[in-house]
């Protein structure tokens, strides 16, 4: 039989070339989306994709998730060989976009719902923990394109609980493209949008890539950077009952508008006790429990979704699908950010899990003169104050690894100088509701997203000074020059090694 061949342009033939791959981790046993399955991907956290065939209370629906828990696995659907190489592919792409196409006929439309619309009747929305407040939509990628985001596309996520059959509440970040729709349509009339859920990889990747918005600002066209990222343009058809696109090949749509006029809150006990930012929500990307709003309504007017057995990605926040869909293009626009600051001086980027997508970053340059000395210092000042809730950005030398946390650990105990080189950025300017340090800062319990106050982005000069460069060369043993096998037999050196920790792997590899 001969394998399946790759085809990224929707979910379901991305879960085909996985499963004829070897790698998808499908069963059979009926899954409840009410807390089961979060809690299942948990299990399996940087693991292997999953697939639910039965979904409790939904007989015609699958739940997939997991498929973007591996830098390996992302790369490998986007045909780049070394998973750190992805983000200058993803570099070109932002820069030489690929225009969406539009088609009449589409998979997502094979059903349509516009009468008695229900949500919850249709869509397998899950339920992250014991304190949401219900199961919630968190995986549904927001569409606004043409007008109503200057001429351009937008897709990105926005977190929403259905507070009736047709309607939920529409969290949207302070700063972010949505609410630069929102603040632009102010009581200006409905902003039609589509909800696409189980939508192609290279969508889902640009979803996750919010608040740069130097480089992807207002009426870029974020689903021409997908296209570009998949090699082929987006299929995007007419919503049936907005002035909206909906992605073609997505599972379910969910068509609507926000509408600025009325507001609604994420959770019953906080509109109970009229409380913003005080009562749980689910798991954000921060690490900690996220806290329910007062947000403007969404209001559904029509569910589209595929005939046969649609799937709904059941994605969990804060795990490591989350993290590789909300960093790896973000990485992408860090190092386009410092390539347009000073071209040349920065060679690579990394946003470690521990950085929880949005809280960071990590430059790596290369210091080619004494001139350069300082620059770096730019290009961090600049990532911590566009991006929205960033906490932390370090810049190191080439010499040191950014992959290996031993060794940036290594470099912040070496070579910073605490009273020059730790900077505090932006302070006092707006924060991030999903940061706790940020609503702590505002010194009031009835924390809203008006009232956030950036406590300063912490920037971190761990590079040598250009002068002193010979001052801080590396140990360096010459581990080239001994063939380990003259010496010793397999199994004496699998035993020796055994032992050996992660770092200790990494400095003999390298002899440092």
């Amino acid at each position: 039989m001969k394998p399946t061949k790759k085809d990224i342009s929707s979910l379901r033939s991305t879960l085909e070339y996985l499963k004829e791959n070897g790698e998808l981790v499908s069963t059979d046993v009926e899954v409840d989306p009410h807390l089961e399955v979060a809690a299942i991907q948990k299990h399996f956290d940087g693991g292997a994709p999953l697939l639910w065939e039965k979904v409790k209370g939904y007989p015609n629906a699958r739940i997939c998730n997991n498929i973007y828990a591996t830098a390996e696995r992302i790369a490998r659907l986007f045909d780049v060989e070394d998973p750190r190489k992805f983000k200058f592919k993803a570099v070109e792409a932002i820069r030489q976009p690929l225009p969406p196409i539009e088609v009449k006929d589409a998979p997502c439309q094979e059903v349509v719902i516009t009468r008695d619309v229900d949500v919850w009747d249709v869509v397998p929305m899950i339920s992250h923990s014991k304190t949401d407040p219900g199961r919630t939509l968190g995986a549904g990628n927001t569409v606004v394109r043409g007008k109503h985001f200057w001429g351009g596309s937008h897709i990105g996520y926005n977190r929403m609980n259905f507070r009736g059959p047709d309607y939920s509440s529409f969290q949207i970040s302070p700063g972010s493209h949505m609410d630069q729709v929102a603040t632009h349509w102010y009581k200006k009339g409905p902003i039609p949008v589509t909800i696409n859920i189980g939508v192609p990889p290279a969508c889902t990747m640009m979803a996750g890539a919010g608040f740069t918005y130097v480089i992807l600002p207002r009426g870029c066209d974020e689903l021409g950077v997908a296209g570009a990222l998949q090699g082929f343009p987006v299929e995007l058809v007419k919503a049936r009952t907005q002035d909206a696109w909906a992605i073609a090949n997505a599972e379910y749509v969910i068509e609507g508008y926000v509408d600025t006029t009325q507001k609604v809150w994420e959770s019953p006990l906080a509109e109970k006790e009229d409380q913003q930012g005080k009562y749980d929500f689910h798991p954000e990307w921060s690490g900690y429990m996220g806290k329910a709003y007062r947000t403007y309504k969404f209001q559904a007017t029509a569910i589209t979704h595929r005939k046969d057995r649609p799937l709904y990605y059941g994605l969990i926040v804060h795990g490591m699908d989350d993290h590789f869909i909300d960093v790896s293009m973000r990485e992408a626009c860090f190092l386009e950010l410092a390539e347009r600051i000073v071209p040349g001086l920065c060679i690579d980027t990394n946003i470690p899990m521990g950085m929880t997508d949005w809280g960071g970053v990590i430059f790596q340059v290369q210091k080619r003169r004494a001139r350069d000395e300082g620059l770096h210092r730019n290009i961090l000042s600049a990532a911590l104050s566009i991006s929205l809730g960033a906490k932390l950005g370090i810049v190191v030398d080439e010499d040191v690894d950014i992959y290996n946390m031993e060794d940036i650990m290594w470099a912040l105990a070496t070579r910073v100088n605490p009273k020059e080189d730790i900077l505090t950025v932006c302070e006092g300017g707006f924060g991030q509701t999903f940061q706790p340090a940020e609503r702590s800062s505002a010194g009031d319990r009835q924390w809203t997203q008006t009232n956030i106050r950036f406590s300063g982005g912490m920037a971190i000069d761990a590079t040598r000074p250009f002068i002193y460069k010979d001052a801080f060369r590396r140990a360096s043993y010459e581990v080239d020059i001994v063939d380990l096998a003259k010496f010793y037999s397999k199994d004496q050196i699998r035993k020796a090694k055994e032992t050996q920790v992660d770092y200790a792997k990494f400095m003999a590899d390298r002899g440092i």
